[in-house]
């Protein structure tokens, strides 16, 4: 146990404190100023061990079990890109990175408590960028690897996450705009997350996915600017070029807002982006993008476009979790701490249901089989026939 804690507790102590956003004075306060905050440096840095009581204390605090704390690592988490519109506190920075690399890891194991394993791992950094407009290959291979086509992406967050790309959303400040990072065991990439802040639009949220996806998978030149690589690959992964030109045009004197609107609701991305966009494949001229731009400046809508629409949400983590509930693989304690949230009632196995029926108070039993056998009475008054019953369904007090 000791070697366990020397070698382990350290950087797990580390990473549930930085992804809580807490100092070390905070820590001490969550624990009831039970050590000073010296001593967590201490053991945060590897020089002292605690006691059992203190790890007790720590774990209670950080909300896990205290085996959590000296369980080393199920994968190795490592950050490709950090993409911000201006620096944000060191800080800030160590709390989006501990907070990343805990979901992966989190997500990492449940891949293999369900048995999920990823049939086509991510490739990082396997497409050579020489060039900024040669993003827009790395893009058209990624779209032919998983067999998108050329029609606009209807759900971005579905088609990331049914690739192992998951998707986690960051509480951050609004500074940060994204962030990409992989898992390894041993020497194979087992998934990979893109990350993005809680709060955007539809349109912000998909392209700054898209962009997290484009440092994963580029390998960018060294003398290349690989934000504006990644920008590139993210306009034509959203919207190939194919495709725009077919809808657009492949020249253009001049388009109307109008034009504009129906163009982001078809390709789920800004306005502002179609902009550049048809100005990188040559439908309008570098001065007309300016004049369209001054528009937009005069309206107001450079920070703030119209017809915005809703981010996407993750389903990944919901659904699987509930999933290894539902096949008793975690205990329903479990699945609600990873989810940060309760589970529907019914997702547990029918015998563990059964279990906690038999537990209750007779009393309590005879109330419940009474509301069951109303519901069902009201359910066959309605429809006027009978449906079997589920065995897991119905619960049975042993009474007969």
């Amino acid at each position: 146990m000791a070697t366990q804690v020397q070698a382990e507790f350290p950087a797990r102590m580390r990473q549930l404190r930085l992804a809580r956003g807490w100092s070390f004075d905070d820590l001490v306060g969550e624990i009831g100023g039970a050590v000073t905050k010296a001593a967590l440096a201490k053991y945060e840095s590897g020089q002292m061990r605690p006691s059992t009581r203190v790890l007790n204390l720590l774990s209670s605090a950080f909300g896990v079990k205290t085996a959590h704390l000296l369980r080393p690592p199920g994968c190795e988490v490592k950050f490709v890109a950090y993409r911000k519109g201006a620096a944000l506190t060191k800080m800030n920075q160590a709390q989006i990175e501990a907070l990343v690399a805990q979901s992966l890891e989190q997500r990492v194991w449940l891949q293999a408590t369900v048995h999920d394993p990823a049939a086509h791992p991510l490739r990082v950094a396997y497409l050579p960028v020489e060039d900024v407009p040669a993003a827009e290959k790395a893009a058209a291979t990624i779209r032919k690897d998983w067999k998108l086509g050329l029609d606009p992406i209807a759900n971005l967050v579905d088609t990331l996450e049914n690739q192992h790309v998951h998707v986690v959303e960051i509480d951050a400040p609004p500074k940060f705009d994204g962030i990409s990072a992989y898992a390894t065991q041993g020497h194979a990439v087992c998934a990979a997350a893109v990350a993005s802040r809680i709060g955007v639009c539809g349109e912000r949220q998909r392209f700054s996915l898209a962009h997290e996806l484009g440092h994963l998978v580029m390998d960018v030149g060294a003398d290349i600017d690989e934000e504006k690589a990644a920008h590139r690959f993210a306009a034509a992964f959203l919207a190939p070029a194919e495709t725009i030109v077919k809808e657009v045009g492949g020249r253009r004197t001049r388009v109307s807002i109008d034009e504009l609107m129906l163009w982001k609701q078809r390709f789920g991305i800004s306005m502002q982006a179609l902009i550049y966009r048809l100005k990188d494949l040559g439908i309008i001229t570098e001065s007309y993008c300016q004049t369209l731009f001054k528009v937009f400046s005069a309206n107001g809508w450079r920070r703030k476009e119209p017809g915005e629409f809703p981010a996407e949400k993750p389903n990944w983590l919901r659904k699987t979790i509930i999933r290894a509930a539902a096949e008793g693989l975690v205990s329903r304690e479990q699945a609600e701490t990873i989810l940060g949230a309760e589970l529907p009632c019914d997702t547990q196995p029918a015998p563990m249901r059964r279990r906690q029926f038999m537990k209750l108070p007779i009393e309590k039993r005879r109330e419940i089989l009474q509301q069951q056998a109303e519901r069902m009475a009201s359910h066959y008054e309605s429809t006027g026939e009978l449906e079997g019953i589920g065995g897991g369904d119905f619960i049975d007090d042993g009474s007969q």
